[in-house]
């Protein structure tokens, strides 16, 4: 089922197009990644489908409508957005920081509902921030805050949420804490998760669906199977990537890689040695 879609979608600021003429859907109640090397339109597009930016032609659909045409507040009840950097939380509370994400959901003046702090409440203990319901955000750790922005995300109550490189700044494990997070609420509450990515490993461990860009087109769309391959690769980042197989969850992965620089010397590197090394793009 597909309840979100882009139909010739193009992207631009001022002069200079981004995305072009991009058709993709995104799976219902599945994780999908989106991959690509900077500046090749990733994030230019969640901002468009979540109508930050506009786009300049073309359509994005969600449950039969047309996004533009949409009032803002039907549309925040739908679908939430992380971005990338997101905006200062200083001086402010984790438990008042979460509470924003009812904003859609209130009417007159504001006021904050017995039902709202329910889902408030909700939102904290199931992304393991309850404890932290009293401090500042910005006395937490890194990890911390990015669990506080999803539960943020959680509180608007939707069932598609949009992050844009959820990991960046995050060591190791903090990586896996978010990224099991979002996994767990796509399993037991089937919330449609769309995210960009650049450590392939991860796309590839998590995603149900991988939607590779390149200059702001598509070049494949699927399953990891079909989208973590050496050509896809080649194409996408201008690797020479040997792939294998996760012994753990059985999908592609990256096991090291070359960059290319030009067909000649992509010769040489086809035919040397590669050392199995665990490096992602």
């Amino acid at each position: 089922m597909v309840r979100l879609y882009t139909n010739d979608l193009n992207i631009g600021y001022g002069d200079r197009l981004i995305v072009k003429d991009l058709s993709v859907e995104f799976p219902d109640k599945r994780i999908t990644t989106i991959i690509g090397s900077n500046g090749c339109g990733k994030s230019t597009l969640l901002k468009a489908i979540t109508r930050i930016i506009s786009h300049q032609s073309g359509n994005v659909v969600l449950d039969g409508q047309n996004i533009s045409k949409g009032d803002t507040k039907e549309l925040a009840k739908k679908m939430a957005i992380l971005p990338q950097t997101p905006e200062s939380a200083s001086g402010l509370t984790v438990g008042e920081l979460v509470s924003y994400g009812r904003f859609p959901h209130q009417k007159g003046m504001g006021r904050l509902t017995k039902k709202d702090y329910d889902v408030i409440n909700w939102a904290l203990e199931v992304t393991g921030t309850h404890e932290f319901k009293y401090r500042e955000v910005d006395a937490l750790s890194g990890g911390q805050r990015q669990r506080v922005w999803i539960a943020m995300a959680l509180a608007q109550e939707t069932d598609i949420i949009f992050l844009d490189e959820p990991t960046t700044y995050l060591d190791m494990a903090h990586q896996l804490e978010v990224l099991e997070l979002l996994q767990k609420l796509n399993q037991e509450q089937e919330r449609t998760i769309v995210m960009v990515l650049h450590d392939l490993n991860q796309a590839a461990r998590f995603a149900d669906y991988i939607v590779a860009l390149k200059e702001g087109e598509i070049v494949k769309s699927g399953s990891c199977e079909e989208v973590i391959t050496h050509d896809v690769l080649k194409k996408v980042f201008h690797i020479d990537a040997e792939i294998g197989r996760d012994p753990r969850t059985n999908k592609p992965m990256c096991i090291t890689y070359n960059l290319l620089k030009g067909e000649d010397q992509h010769e040489k590197m086809a035919n040397s040695i590669y050392s199995a090394v665990g490096v992602t793009g």
